[in-house]
């Protein structure tokens, strides 16, 4: 089957034949004819296996058909990320259709997000929580909606999202359209289906509860203090990019700041980064400029970036569900990928229960001798950390008029030097 063979109109079909995409994944070739037949769907596949494009493709084509002004369709997603590279598939493929499509997260203007809505987009992707706090606030209003796609629907259960998901599609009309994906049904969602997602069609692709083939799953039990040696090994060992688990927003921040003291192009992205922080560091990522991107579980389900790699487990996922997750960033589409875990010797009991809720033995690997020491801890912004120029020019002019200059900046503008006091 080939993307061709749908009953898309020429643009879609031209925009499909740019973007290079003439063979579609499982997922979509199981969900797509059925949605484009105004079914609803509930479709379940492993990470990477395309199911963004098996929900915008039918809904871009029924909108197209006729591109009134409006909110037509509201796809919701957890995290930030998620939605705004949704919000960039939609607009590549949908181009010159007349459809618009708007984000409504947090973390970015929001009054720039209510001029989109109101010059008439016609889809938004949202995150729960910025568009339940729309609808309370009665900014936006529902009653047009045709479709609605929770993407990422397990994940917004987990992250508490199901009160805000159950007010958001009390607000639509009852006779739309209702395409559900996830990477897993687990009993928390049954209800959710069973009332907002009537006489689904079901599509389930490959097992949810295993990593894809194509990742190959290794295992160094290490010392909690040669972790970092053994990432830098392998850094220098193995060529390609790096998505590096931590589990908590410090111990990100501090393990990219080691990285990069010691020459390694590193970014971080977690919750309390700002979106343009997450962003930048996201973007540099998928550029290539950073080798290195340390992360919470916030990005497990967020980052869709092709071609990653290696995936580390610094340190162990919460749950063994999340694990799945965490290495479905790697072999993605096809692409051979490789899942790495540092565990500690206290930390076997864990491991076990990894392997048996994904039904596969990781392959244990010894740990190098002579692993390069730790840097010493720095409170050094790391290299990722873009100064404004003007604050640039100013520490470069400090620096070379007294070699331990103490200063601070007053909106990031101005440098003041303390005079020294000598005794």
């Amino acid at each position: 089957m080939k993307f061709n063979d749908f009953p898309l109109n020429q643009k879609i079909q031209r925009n499909l034949a740019a973007l290079k995409l003439e063979t579609p994944t499982a997922v979509q070739a199981g969900a797509i004819p059925a949605a484009l037949e105004g079914k609803n769907v509930v479709a379940t596949a492993q990470t990477g296996t395309g199911k963004t494009l098996a929900f915008l493709l039918p809904i871009i084509e029924k909108l197209a058909q006729n591109p009134v002004k409006g909110i037509q369709a509201v796809i919701l997603t957890p995290t930030r990320e998620l939605a705004i590279q949704i919000h960039e598939a939609f607009g590549k493929v949908a181009k010159d259709t007349g459809l618009r499509a708007t984000v409504v997260v947090g973390g970015l203007s929001e009054s720039k997000q209510l001029f989109e809505i109101q010059r008439g987009a016609q889809v938004l992707v949202a995150t729960p929580g910025r568009l339940e706090d729309f609808l309370r606030r009665k900014l936006v209003k529902l009653g047009g909606v045709q479709f609605a796609v929770l993407d990422e629907a397990d994940r917004m259960l987990d992250m508490g999202f199901l009160p805000g998901i159950e007010m958001i599609l009390e607000k639509m009309p009852a006779q739309r359209q209702t395409l559900f994906f996830s990477a897993t049904i687990e009993k928390s969602i049954v209800p959710l289906i069973g009332k907002h997602v009537p006489g689904a069609v079901r599509v389930e692709i490959g097992t949810t509860t295993k990593p894809a083939s194509e990742i190959d799953l290794h295992v160094y039990e290490v010392e909690q203090g040669r972790k970092l040696g053994l990432l830098r090994h392998l850094l220098d060992e193995q060529g390609g990019s790096f998505l590096v688990f931590a589990r908590t927003k410090h111990s990100t921040d501090r393990l990219a700041k080691k990285l990069a003291h010691v020459g390694i192009k590193t970014a971080a992205i977690h919750g309390d980064r700002t979106q343009s922080q997450r962003r930048q560091a996201l973007d540099g990522f998928k550029d290539g400029y950073y080798r290195v991107l340390v992360a919470t579980d916030v990005a497990a389900r967020g980052i869709h970036v092709d071609h990653i790699e290696h995936v580390v487990n610094f340190d162990l996922p919460q749950a063994p569900e999340d694990f799945v997750h965490r290495v479905g960033r790697t072999g993605r589409a096809g692409q051979r990928g490789t899942a790495v875990t540092f565990a500690t010797r206290g930390e076997r009991s864990a491991i076990r229960q990894i392997e048996r809720a994904i039904r596969t033995t990781l392959l244990a690997l010894p740990v190098p001798g002579n692993l390069p020491e730790d840097p010493k801890e720095s409170n050094a912004l790391p290299v990722n950390e873009k100064r404004p120029e003007a604050v640039r020019k100013a520490v470069a002019e400090a620096r070379m008029k007294a070699p331990k200059p103490k200063h601070s900046f007053v909106k990031a503008k101005k440098l003041k030097q303390k005079k020294r006091v000598f005794a």
